[in-house]
């Protein structure tokens, strides 16, 4: 209305639940490395020119989890169990890393984190992490004890299922911050560096400890 309460116009439902259904199909693109300019209608030219840039990207950052395995060449000819137990520790980390993502990017979308509110943010999923991993390398140290019969390796996977999820908690709700902070969307740009994190990581702490304790 206007100053003399003449009716301008007027919002329907229909409109704000179209708004509402395009947010979040925009956020969920995002998230998944999908640009928002790939209208989910287009065709198989405009999804691979809208995917095709994240992949290359991706598969860039994949070369450096790669070249972490590949410097633990020796300890993994000596014990080839730990291969088996690899994948389990960095993909526990990629889904910690995306649930404490999925719910900073919403805080953010939703209100104007303060820096006292941010760092709250950051200290609950980093204790989230920490007593999830823990929860979990409860569990593959008993499958460690009882099935391969080997408490030291029991040991390594707690402490490396442990420390991916605490850092995957750290990573999910600091990274998409610091973006926010220097101006680049956070549901675009966070999830690639989140996966280099948990699987660099990951690798590193079961391969780093198994040599160090293992062999």
């Amino acid at each position: 209305m206007d100053d003399g309460l003449k009716l301008l116009g007027r919002i329907t439902v229909d409109d704000i639940i179209d708004v509402l259904q395009e947010e979040s199909t925009e956020d969920i693109l995002k998230i998944a490395g999908v640009s928002e300019d790939e209208e989910l209608g287009g065709t198989w030219q405009d999804a691979i020119k809208s995917r095709l840039p994240w992949l290359i990207i991706n598969l860039g950052t994949a070369f450096l989890a790669a070249g972490v395995i590949r410097s633990f060449d020796a300890t993994l000819s000596k014990l080839v169990i730990l291969s088996s137990y690899m994948t389990i520790i960095a993909g526990m980390g990629g889904n910690a890393a995306t649930q404490a993502l999925a719910v900073t990017v919403r805080r953010i979308s939703l209100i104007n984190l303060s820096d006292r509110q941010a760092y709250i943010t950051v200290i609950k999923e980093f204790l989230v992490g920490f007593v999830n991993g823990a929860s979990n390398g409860v569990i593959v140290f008993l499958i460690a004890v009882f099935y391969d019969h080997n408490i030291r390796l029991g040991f390594v996977l707690f402490m490396a299922m442990t420390g991916n999820l605490l850092i995957a908690g750290l990573a999910g709700s600091s990274i998409p911050l610091l973006l926010k902070r220097v101006g680049i969307d956070p549901a675009v740009a966070s999830s690639i560096i989140i996966t280099t994190f948990t699987d660099c990581f990951g690798f590193l702490l079961i391969l780093g400890l198994a040599s160090k304790l293992l062999l």
